[in-house]
């Protein structure tokens, strides 16, 4: 019998180390040492693809419909030639996976620009680095600049020269920046002017030109910022703007439109009749904060007098202007219409539904896309067949070729959006995981399928937008899984039930006016280590339950955020007390529990992380706690905390990761303590500025291994932080949230949050790795695994139309390290034959 070996090989020139430390680049590689003896590890997708994830823009080429691209909120940007059967990314080297627009030019569709930065305004919404302009239908790119405008929200490419670019920029979501507002090129990108300008926290969302006059340009004007503890989506800088010289000159309009401060806005122009525009905008829609401390509501309009939001038509290129409905779902997250390019009568507005009007947006049904999944961002029309559309949601993308009376969801991408994940102890392992909006699912490392990991071999464990799924570590039929806002259950794979397990929040059913807990939308939610019974779930208290969720105590009984009042706190200029629009959309909560782990060397060592900026240490199972955020240097106050890891090695030694985007501050901040959290020393040599750290995490049998995530994806360090290098290699360009280490098949593995699951398989050589051991002339590493699995069945593939993710090589694997390069036969089978 034909026994195949896979060999997987870390080699090095032998130059290389002969006088080089391992921190030290050389010249002709530019790369460490650890960085060349990294680069043959590969990691493996896993999925799923089944739930698809956020998409930003389409841009379809009219000449051929079937050719299309979509720019995703975090997974970059792919492309189909055959109308979705299967699929290309793009963008997978470039330094962003976050993409604003896509827009190609339809009289050369080579000609493809990417905006990055989607612009959404979501709590969880990717940044990106300016524009880029491919001029070979997406093959190759070059960055064409505008790196500070952050998130882009329109691109519009002259018709008649396509030298001449607009760009809408938004700005900054989390911070007033002077890079926003309408940028024009005249030399392809090559240079740039700001032809229009309001002030730091004011951008432009949306631009729609007239496709008859080219010169005449609307413009949405969007004031917004979003904070850690609230958004306030709106001012008096918002507003609907136009320009009737190219961009030269601009005037807001004003005549028929709402008075005051504004929102969000979305404009489109009937391609037919340049006269005739339509505008969704939000306005008066301001809901007063709720006072308390971490108070506030989930925002979302409403209230504030008189609501003059919806849906405003324009019959004489916005001279004047009339409100056709109040129709307007959402303006922070949605805000856009559509005017079908052959009927000026039907009218699309996007929103948690696809609305579609028959009569010019006075009357909406909400049924135009019942049988996919909710929450609508982009919309294309044929306009040489209106009943073809094309369709991005929350849920990837959908085609219809009727008129939105059925959809076809192309569920053969893999654009999961990965909060938290977990894995269980089964042989092949489970992998499970919470996304955005798309529940909480849990599937196989491995199958016996021919043809790979497929839909079907995913279930889901909870409802709503996913976080933390925790598997019982002695019994993989007991699944702990959350959703927003510290919603739990425990579920039990062999009956099937779902027990709901949240701690009990305001009013008892006895009258008891008891306190209220404040949850985060991502609670951090943990098993202990030393009994699996007890779990721990992260309000403004630390919650604890010894008996699998059915009874939760308070640890220690003390609130442990900084209780601040968020009312007090001021956005733009405005305190949370005052009305604002869209206020605190996405977060519902303040001062609450976004990081917990109990350390696995001592029972009752507990440490905490708050959005609010604390770190709280327990050494007495939480009888008493010990804020220790003003010891660590160079840290910003509130910032907030993202993982808290305490080593598996030492019993004093703790790591954290810390992001600051929330407060506009995007550096990298990750420590160490060696002493219980009294004293800290910042480690961050080697990992990029401008894309903060989600998770840090150590390595259960090499002390000196660790693993970060951040914006952009995997650092490894070999020496306990004192380095970190990019474990890049075929891992796409994306945000990473969460990062684990299977304990018993030592796999890295990494969940994404924009390309779903990814496995690195193995990773025994990083434990060796070290400046002696690679001045050894070779070595053969350990592997994790005593067996290996055969494929013993199949299916019907349908290749590139149905999803389906590789299991791992059959065979042996062996990992080795040759410091020489060399070349020699190598055996592939018993026989001896090549």
């Amino acid at each position: 019998m034909k026994i195949c070996r896979h060999l997987f090989r870390l080699t090095a020139p032998a130059a290389l180390f002969a006088a080089a430390a391992l921190t030290a680049p050389t010249a002709a590689t530019a790369q460490t040492p650890l960085e060349t003896a990294i680069s043959h590890l590969q990691y493996r997708e896993l999925g799923p693809a089944l739930m698809g994830g956020r998409i930003a823009d389409l841009a379809v080429v009219e000449a051929k419909p079937q050719i299309f691209y979509i720019g995703t909120g975090t997974g970059g940007v792919w492309k189909t030639e055959n109308h979705g059967t299967s699929w290309t990314p793009l963008f997978d080297d470039q330094p962003t996976s976050s993409i604003g627009d896509v827009t190609l030019d339809q009289s050369n569709p080579n000609l493809v620009w990417v905006g990055t930065g989607e612009p959404q305004n979501r709590q969880s919404s990717g940044w990106g680095n300016g524009v880029y302009r491919s001029t070979d239908a997406g093959n190759t790119w070059r960055h064409m600049g505008l790196e500070g405008t952050k998130h882009i929200g329109r691109i519009l490419i002259h018709p008649r020269n396509p030298d001449v670019v607009y760009v809408a920029a938004v700005g900054d979501l989390w911070g007033p920046n002077e890079e926003r507002g309408v940028f024009r090129t005249t030399d392809g990108g090559e240079t740039w002017e700001k032809v229009h300008y309001i002030d730091e926290h004011t951008g432009a969302i949306d631009l729609a030109m007239d496709p008859g006059d080219p010169n005449t340009i609307f413009a949405a004007m969007y004031q917004r910022q979003r904070t850690g503890w609230g958004f306030n989506g709106g001012g008096p800088g918002s507003g609907l703007h136009r320009t009737l010289d190219g961009g030269d000159t601009w005037t807001e309009l004003t005549e028929g439109l709402p008075d005051g401060d504004k929102g969000r806005i979305g404009v489109d122009i009937f391609r037919q009749d340049g006269n005739v525009v339509y505008a969704l905008i939000e306005a008066n829609a301001r809901t007063p904060r709720r006072p308390g401390a971490g108070g506030g509501g989930g925002g979302g309009g409403g209230g504030g007098g008189q609501n003059q939001s919806g849906l405003y038509r324009s019959l004489d290129r916005g001279e004047t202007w009339e409100r056709m409905s109040n129709t307007n779902p959402r303006p922070m997250y949605y805000s856009q219409v559509r005017i079908d390019p052959s009927n000026v009568d039907r009218i699309y507005v996007l929103g948690t539904q696809l609305m579609v009007s028959d009569d010019g947006g006075r009357n909406f049904r909400r049924d135009g896309a019942t049988q996919i999944h909710v929450d609508h961002h982009a919309l294309w029309i044929d306009p040489n067949d209106p009943d073809h559309l094309i369709l991005g949601s929350d849920g990837g993308v959908s085609a219809s070729w009727d008129g939105t009376g059925h959809w076809r969801m192309f569920d053969n991408l893999a654009l999961g959006q990965f909060y938290a994940i977990g894995y269980d102890m089964r042989d092949p392992y489970f992998v499970c995981g919470g996304l955005q909006d798309n529940d909480a699912w849990c599937g196989p490392s491995n199958t016996r399928s021919f043809h790979g990991i497929r839909h079907q071999d995913w279930y889901e464990t909870v409802y709503g937008d996913g976080f933390f799924t925790i598997v019982d570590p002695t019994d993989s039929s007991i699944v702990y899984s959350e959703s927003q806002g510290g919603n739990m259950n425990r579920y039990d794979l062999v009956t099937g039930e779902k027990i709901p397990m949240r701690p009990i929040t305001g009013p008892r059913e006895n009258g008891d006016t008891t306190k209220t807990y404040r949850f985060n939308w991502n609670s951090a939610l943990q098993l202990s280590p030393h009994d699996p019974s007890t779990v721990y779930l992260g309000a403004n208290y630390l919650m604890r339950s010894r008996d699998r969720g059915m009874s939760w105590e308070e640890v220690g009984g003390v609130d442990l955020s900084r209780q601040i009042d968020r009312t007090e706190l001021e956005i733009m200029g405005v305190l949370g007390s005052e009305p604002q629009m869209s206020a605190n959309d996405g977060i519902s909560n303040y001062g609450n529990i976004t990081a917990f782990a109990e350390s696995p060397v001592t029972p009752g060592l507990l440490y905490v992380g708050t959005d609010d900026g604390n770190v709280q240490v327990s050494r007495d199972d939480g009888a008493t706690w010990t804020n220790v955020a003003n010891r660590i240097p160079g840290l910003p106050e509130r910032t907030y905390v993202s993982r808290v890891e305490p080593s598996a090695h030492e019993a004093g030694r703790v790591y954290a990761s810390f992001d600051g985007h929330r407060n506009g501050d995007y550096a990298a901040y990750v420590y160490v303590s060696e002493d219980y959290g009294q004293n800290w020393t910042q480690i961050t040599e080697g990992l990029p500025d401008g894309w903060s750290v989600n998770v840090i995490t150590e390595h259960h049998r090499a002390p000196n291994l660790l693993f970060v995530g951040n914006e952009v994806g995997v650092f490894v360090s070999v020496d306990r932080g004192a380095l970190w290098v990019q474990l890049k290699n075929n891992l796409p360009t994306v945000p990473v949230d969460d990062i684990l280490v299977h304990p018993r098949d030592n796999d890295l593995l990494v969940g994404t949050h924009g390309r779903s699951f990814w496995i690195l398989a193995d990773v025994s050589p990083l434990e060796h790795l070290s400046e002696e051991m690679l001045a050894e002339a070779g070595r053969v590493f350990p592997s994790a695994r005593a067996s290996i699995m055969w494929a013993e069945r199949g299916d019907w593939p349908f290749q590139g139309a149905t999803y389906s993710a590789p299991n791992p090589p059959r065979g042996a694997r062996i990992r080795y390290y040759l410091r020489d390069a060399w070349e020699a036969p190598m055996a592939e089978d018993g026989g001896g034959e090549e």
